[in-house]
């Protein structure tokens, strides 16, 4: 177990724990709870080795393996797999030991080496990688791209991916939904609750505490309390211990009012100096319940629009997505991401936009703010339209070098300059009184933004956005970076806006709290979701399960050539009857034009097709081989075997990669050839 015992712990002149004790069990899923800046990351260090202790007793078991998500971004030319794979260290130094023991000749040495590779799942490293990748949003196709080809944030995801795949027996998980859509969120949620080993988890996302943990650590006035129990039981006990704390508080206050009564009334009685001076020796002793003061909660409300087109929006025909890059070769189409919308945004609704990743959700987002042109179809905005947007990167919108003050007049230049002015406060004062409101009060309003914590930044965004007072309040992932009481200030502050709400989180409290009906995005299309979010979340488990088991079939060492074989036979079955139900539509023009035109590729793809039957023959024998390879290995105990075994699997598991890549380029020559 970890044990706390009158810990005191110091950042700089900032004391985060002052004789603060707490144990935690093997096995509980700990949420470790607080305001931003009470010192939850820097417990982490301690427990990490990065802080030590300033006072106080710490232990953590010798022997345990801790894993956590690193939080430099990657810069590598690896593939994403590769990398990932890397996270087990476990199996990292088994293979440096097998290298090892290759290079001395030791015949004992290679075979406990082969033993151990084995047994630290070096079998199916490859598989265990790629389906936590899929799992966090990834696409198949980019199982193998360079780290350096994604964006930031997916490369942090690639980073939380490592974590998970090192074996451990503490798991440290600081703010692991940031980076994370709904989807990777409901995946991750699912992996978590299947961890064996202890985990502490920071994060402001109330439903994904309740979901993944059991205790419940809260870290306030630099001390430690546990509660039993997820967040939602934490805030039922925490009212019930306040409520009793005012209570007795108030007790208090009354027997230091009687008895401050009774000094002033008798000390100057000589006949009772005596009892009046052990009063004020006892209200001296007596402990001091401190004042329950409540929280500085952060709270602030949306303006009343100035008008309410109706609707707001519409839209006909409309494809979304990005235009073709400046240095494309002349001619190059646009990008199309979601195609064909035709649909209004009326006054007063508040829809959640969901999808699973890479569907197009902010890009829909960023085209009706005006980020993004429409490639094609038509956008009529209401007369009036004010539309505040909250882009998914805050940065985007803000200068790091300027202070929030400049932000403030920066923007009231521009909305004047666009004739856009209403009766908005615009003096510099009032700025900085409005800025007050969001918590920028005194020398805040002149601190560079860059210098500012994203849950700063991300208050600032939401200032500049009220002081426009918006009717169309579009909103992606606004609750990155957001602590809890921010969060619920915002929730509140949207349920009271009488203007149109669109919204894109993974902040399931707010999504239930905020929307009365979903948009789904999905296939290159904007549907109504016909159910809940409980529904949505059951639709992406099986999304997720479904490219799981499409990147075990295509990594599999046998069964993945003949599986994926079917699926494409069904998608050749499907596409026959497909074909068959338009020939029926046009028998006599179509019918034998598609014949000749199915024999010539027929003829076209011949020779990949009987390469490819012969790969999957060899595929399948190699498999076969491995198998019982394996369970030999397992087996027996004589050494030479051992090792013969162990150099033959090797091989086996190489000359397996090359044939799997060279399927794969067949297999793809091939749906290439019958388009």
């Amino acid at each position: 177990m970890i044990t706390l015992k009158n810990v005191v712990l110091r950042r700089g002149s900032k004391v985060i724990l002052d004789s603060a004790s707490v144990t935690l069990n093997p096995g509980e899923k700990i949420g470790l709870v607080g305001r931003n800046g009470a010192g939850k990351s820097s417990l982490f260090a301690m427990l990490n080795g990065t802080l030590h202790e300033d006072g106080g007793e710490y232990y953590i078991p010798a022997q345990w393996k801790m894993a956590q998500v690193a939080q430099d971004m990657p810069e590598t030319e690896q593939s994403a797999t590769s990398y990932v794979i890397e996270g087990d260290v476990v199996l990292l130094a088994a293979q440096t030991e097998v290298e090892a023991a290759e290079a001395s000749g030791d015949g004992d040495r290679m075979a406990h080496a082969y033993m151990d590779l084995y047994d630290s799942g070096a079998h199916d490293a490859q598989a265990r990688a790629q389906a936590l990748i899929l799992g966090l949003g990834f696409k198949i196709n980019e199982l193998d791209n360079p780290v350096n080809s994604f964006s930031g944030g997916w490369r942090m995801r690639l980073q939380l991916a490592r974590a998970l795949m090192c074996p451990s027996d503490l798991l440290l998980l600081d703010e692991p939904t940031n980076h994370l859509d709904l989807d990777a969120l409901v995946w991750l949620e699912a992996w978590l609750k299947r961890y064996q080993g202890t985990m502490l988890v920071i994060s402001h996302d109330r439903e994904f505490l309740d979901a993944v943990t059991d205790v419940t650590v809260h870290i306030e006035s630099a001390k430690l309390t546990r509660y039993g129990g997820n967040y939602s039981k934490f805030e039922d006990l925490r009212a019930e211990q306040m409520a009793l704390q005012q209570g007795a508080f108030n007790k208090q206050q009354d027997k230091i009012a009687h008895l401050q009564k009774f000094i002033a009334r008798f000390k100057a009685k000589a006949s009772k100096a005596k009892q009046a001076q052990s009063r004020v020796k006892a209200l001296d002793r007596m402990e001091k319940i401190a004042p329950l003061l409540a929280e500085a909660d952060f709270t602030f409300e949306f303006k009343e629009p100035a008008n309410l087109p109706n609707p707001m929006l519409s839209m006909q025909n409309a494809y979304f997505g990005y235009p073709a890059p400046e240095d494309a070769p002349e001619g190059t189409p646009p990008t199309v991401i979601v195609q064909n919308v035709s649909k209004s945004v009326l006054a007063g609704q508040r829809i959640g936009i969901l999808g699973a990743n890479g569907q197009g959700k902010s890009t829909l987002v960023k085209t009706v703010a005006r980020a993004l042109a429409p490639i094609s179809g038509d956008m009529t905005e209401g007369k009036g339209l004010n539309i505040g947007y909250f882009a998914q990167q805050e940065l985007d919108v803000l200068r790091l070098g300027d202070n929030p003050l400049e932000h403030m007049i920066r923007l009231v230049k521009e909305v004047s300059a666009a004739g856009k002015m209403g009766n908005q406060p615009t003096r510099e004062q009032d700025l900085r009184s409005f800025l007050g409101n969001f918590n920028f009060g005194g020398d805040m309003v002149k601190q560079a933004v860059g210098s500012m914590s994203g849950g700063e930044k991300a208050r600032l965004v939401l200032c500049m956005i009220v002081w426009q007072r918006p009717n169309l309040l579009l909103l992606d992932e606004p609750t990155n970076h957001l602590d809890l009481a921010t969060r619920e200030a915002l929730s509140m502050a949207l349920n009271e806006f009488e203007g149109t709400v669109m919204l894109v989180s993974h902040d399931r409290a707010l999504l239930r709290a905020v929307c009365d009906e979903f948009w789904m995005v999905s296939r290159g299309g904007v549907e109504p979701f016909d159910g809940d979010l409980d529904d949505y979340q059951r639709y992406l488990l099986d999304e997720a399960k479904r490219l799981r088991e499409e990147a075990k079939k295509t990594n599999s060492s046998a069964a993945a050539p003949v599986a994926t074989k079917n699926v494409a036979a069904s998608e050749v079955a499907a596409n026959a009857s497909n074909t068959k139900s338009n020939s029926d539509t046009h028998k006599n023009s179509s019918k034998k034009e598609e014949a000749q035109r199915r024999q010539q590729q027929s003829d076209a793809t011949k020779p990949l097709r009987k390469e490819l039957e012969k790969i999957d023959q060899k595929m399948q024998s190699l498999g076969t081989e491995q198998a019982s390879l394996q369970t030999l290995l397992t087996s027996t105990s004589v050494a030479a075997e051992i090792v013969q075994t162990g150099k033959r699997l090797k091989a086996i598991e190489n000359e397996l990669g090359t044939l799997e890549e060279r399927w794969l380029a067949l297999t793809e020559q091939i749906e290439v050839a019958t388009v």
